[in-house]
């Protein structure tokens, strides 16, 4: 392996025009998180990052996340690698995000992954994480982001959806494999795809923190998927709008009732899967759990 410098490549001057407004709104994000988010490029903080992400997901050892290796070669090749630093507590290394191109002509960004460390849960750190890397990304020129969580974490998607504004587009059934770790563990690993428009201005707003909870009861739906007994119960759909539920907990479930996690897991792809590629979308997520999705052309 070549060894190459350290320093990543400076960014451009010039970018998208909302980029300094982005900025703007990373920092207040940072201050309100109490962290410090910025690239990073020097050994010990890749490797920190490293850390970081084998501790939050914890593989057997089978399936490394991320090596201090690659993390170096994506920031000389200029893609997206940061980290936020607890600015209370000594600087501490709490958070890590990376992400790397597509090809022209989109060139988007697609961020691969994120993570922080569970004593800064509640304190919005993934929020200041995304945001930088909003406003890193327009400074580049770069318009748009895209993303996959686990569409079962009903915290993920609260935030993806919820928080960020971002948009469901694809679901797609076990998309990494068997991943070994923590989180997953036997589990299937269905991913819902997001994109991120960054200009526009739900996500604009949801940066300065003026996001809209989603009300799954405010209007007339179809109730797609419910639940019975803590089991799925999916149901016809009547209406242009429909709701699909998600456990309250399925990283516990996996490991307290494997059989219900995989009752949820197989229902959810049916229902939201099936739903999506039928044409509808997603147009919000209720924190109580519920996706709230409306047939295309439904205003």
């Amino acid at each position: 392996m070549t060894e190459l410098p350290a320093a990543a490549p400076a960014a451009p001057e010039a970018g998208h025009p909302d980029a300094a407004d982005a900025l703007a709104a990373a920092r207040e994000a940072a201050r309100a998180a109490g962290c410090e988010v910025r690239s990073i490029s020097t050994l010990a903080d890749l490797d920190a990052a490293c850390r970081l992400f084998e501790g939050i997901w914890k593989p057997d050892g089978t399936n490394s996340l991320a090596t201090t290796e690659l993390l170096r070669a994506m920031d000389k090749a200029g893609s997206y690698v940061a980290a936020a630093f607890d600015t209370e507590h000594d600087g501490e290394l709490v958070g890590a995000c990376i992400g790397f191109f597509g090809p022209p002509p989109d060139g988007a960004l697609h961020s691969h992954i994120a993570g922080v460390s569970a004593r800064m849960r509640g304190r919005s750190v993934g929020f200041a994480l995304k945001a930088h890397q909003r406003a890193w990304a327009l400074r580049r020129g770069t318009t748009h982001v895209s993303w996959t969580f686990d569409p079962l974490v009903r915290r993920n998607a609260y935030f993806n959806i919820g928080r960020l504004a971002a948009e469901p587009a694809q679901y797609l059934p076990n998309f990494y494999g068997r991943m070994n770790d923590g989180i997953n563990g036997a589990d299937d690993t269905d991913r819902l795809l997001v994109e991120w428009r960054l200009t526009v201005p739900d996500v604009v707003a949801a940066c300065h923190r003026r996001h809209r909870p989603a009300d799954a009861w405010a209007e007339p739906a179809t109730v797609a998927l419910g639940t019975v007994d803590g089991r799925p119960l999916a149901h016809p759909v009547t209406a242009d709008r429909a709701l699909v539920a998600v456990p309250a907990d399925i990283e516990r479930l996996r490991h307290s009732d494997p059989g219900a996690a995989a009752a949820w897991r197989s229902a959810v792809r049916d229902v939201l899967g099936g739903l999506l590629a039928d044409g509808w979308r997603v147009t919000g997520f209720d924190r109580a759990g519920w996706y709230l999705l409306a047939r295309k052309d439904t205003p």
